[in-house]
């Protein structure tokens, strides 16, 4: 088994998780409903595919531009 990666706010609250694709498709043979459950929300258009460009312009550009200078001060 993979290990769960966790999204977290800036409190250190966890927000999110990532599923590992093996894992998923596991729980999905476990439990057809979610198969189920994720062809409808495709049907709404609600796939859980994104482009990159979906996230354009979410991020502030001063926190971006701290980010990039944090990358670059600390790499190998």
């Amino acid at each position: 088994m993979q290990p769960l990666q966790y999204i977290t706010d800036l409190a250190g609250k966890r927000t999110a998780v990532l599923i590992p694709i093996s894992e998923w498709e596991n729980i999905v043979q476990k439990y057809p409903d979610l198969s189920a459950l994720e062809l409808e929300l495709h049907k709404k258009g609600e796939s859980a595919q994104y482009l990159m460009g979906d996230f354009a312009g979410t991020l502030d550009p001063a926190i971006a531009e701290s980010l990039l200078k944090h990358l670059e001060e600390n790499r190998w």
